[in-house]
């Protein structure tokens, strides 16, 4: 799987973890809601600066949203 691939992954199930619709992300995060869901479907690569500002309002690590999880 492609970092992209998990990026999308790790965001969208963040994302839910917390409750947020990809509006309230975006709005949280000051991007636009059509960008959240584009880096949900792997449409677009998230520069770093946008990796750091999700992770900020998500509450996590940066690093989390990069994470490949193991194969089940």
């Amino acid at each position: 799987m492609e970092i992209r691939e998990v990026f999308a992954q790790n965001l969208r199930a963040a994302r839910q973890a917390k409750g947020l619709s990809q509006e309230e992300l975006a709005h949280r995060a000051h991007i636009d809601r059509t960008y959240i869901s584009s880096l949900e479907r792997s449409v677009y690569n998230a520069s770093i600066d946008v990796v750091d500002r999700l992770a900020t309002v998500l509450g996590i690590e940066a690093s989390d949203l990069l994470k490949r999880r193991p194969h089940r």
